[in-house]
């Protein structure tokens, strides 16, 4: 399955009729989860997705305007407080301590309509897209869509821009290993410091877009707080903030797809660290510090490491490479050469064997940094279990 994204700009109307329609999910959603709450609390009976669907012709009688919304989009509806419940039941059984009860969405708090079914209420014809009770949108299509398309949804960002993605059913016929003239492997160790470090030496800045963007962005958000919450000269005031946090998520989004890309092109082999990125943002004073912070400009939420392992992951799937992802555990203590395990704090940045003599800290010249230590581990695990099943040729490449 791949997913495409485009921008649409529907005309003023259009406009208007679309937030219309999100207000009437938002009002069947809340509407949905109202019954099946009060359900179970009164009756003790459970509804399932079958049971509230059922409902919406009733509903419809009730509020007459559920008609300016497409059936199957109010199906989709009650199948989000579906998906909303089961995944509220498992963080339950799995014993967690937030388990995340569904919520009633405020005004303007829903933001997305799905036509299940692509063709029935919504299809593409040329650069337009055809929507029921709406009419024909412009569409920037930047790329042709690949194989079947099956579900269409519209999206309104937070800068109030419009987006329309479409599933496909796609057919790969790609190796699962790499071509033969792409045999070679690489690790990738990411960081604060550098974006990433290769097992090969090579580093990736890190480009700080959201440092960049500190300066507009702090005065952005002192001219939104001159104003009184609810008021429109505060709401013109947040679409600007909004904006400036959409750009610099572009800025990063783009350069994880060119570095992921780069990756994917050039090596067949790609491991990565399997790093719990939400628990180190959870735990960060306690374990990381403040540098891990969101504020500063070296956090992790500025890195977006987890977004780079993504998209190297669906490149490399498409592409016919091979991706793995290994327990970071060690990776940084264990030495690369002799396999010993050599204890540091996390503000340590030379890696120093005492047992084999092998030193690679700053000097990027001479020595290489305690990354590229790890990186070579990384490396190493992800090859231990696939050696048996990988080109010669891939193996004897990484041992010279």
């Amino acid at each position: 399955m791949k997913t495409y994204k485009y921008r649409i700009y529907p005309s003023k109307a259009q406009e208007t009729q679309l937030n219309r329609q999100l207000e009437l999910c938002r009002w069947a959603y809340n509407k949905t989860l109202e019954t099946c709450k009060n359900s179970y609390e009164q009756d003790g009976i459970s509804l399932s997705y079958y049971d509230t669907k059922k409902m919406l012709p009733l509903w419809k009688i009730d509020k007459p305007d559920l008609k300016q919304a497409h059936s199957m989009v109010l199906q989709d509806v009650t199948m989000r407080v579906e998906l909303a419940f089961q995944a509220f039941f498992r963080r339950v059984k799995a014993g967690e301590e937030e388990a995340g009860y569904p919520r009633f969405k405020g005004y303007g708090r829903y933001d997305s309509l799905c036509y299940p079914q692509y063709g029935n209420g919504a299809r593409l014809d040329g650069d337009m897209l055809i929507l029921s009770k709406v009419g024909s949108i412009k569409v920037k299509l930047h790329r042709e869509l690949c194989g079947k398309a099956k579900t269409v949804c519209i999206r309104r960002s937070s800068g109030n821009k419009w987006y329309a993605t479409i599933s496909c059913d796609c057919v790969s016929e790609t190796a699962q290993w790499a071509p033969a003239d792409e045999p070679k492997a690489i690790g990738v160790d990411v960081g604060l410091q550098s974006f990433a470090t290769l097992s090969n030496g090579d580093k990736i800045a890190n480009p700080r877009f959201f440092k960049r963007e500190q300066k507009s962005l702090a005065i952005a958000h002192r001219r939104m707080d001159k104003f009184a919450k609810g008021t429109p000269d505060r709401s013109k005031r947040r679409l600007i903030v909004s904006r400036i946090h959409t750009r610099i998520a572009n800025k990063r989004s783009n350069f994880a797809h060119q570095v992921s890309r780069q990756l994917v092109n050039t090596y067949g082999t790609i491991v990565f660290e399997k790093l719990a990125v939400a628990d180190m943002m959870a735990n960060r004073t306690k374990v990381f510090g403040n540098k891990l912070n969101k504020s500063h400009p070296e956090g992790t939420r500025d890195v977006a490491w987890s977004q780079l392992a993504q998209f190297t992951a669906y490149k490399a799937e498409d592409a016919g490479r091979l991706f793995l992802q290994v327990d970071p555990r060690n990776t940084s203590k264990k030495c690369s050469r002799c396999s010993a395990i050599v204890p540091k704090d996390l503000g340590v940045r030379i890696h120093d064997c005492p047992h084999c003599g092998l030193v690679l800290d700053r000097d990027a010249e001479r020595r290489r940094l305690r990354h590229h230590n790890a990186a070579i581990n990384i490396l190493a695990l992800g090859l231990q279990g696939v050696n048996a099943g990988l080109p010669d040729e891939v193996v004897e490449a990484q041992a010279l």
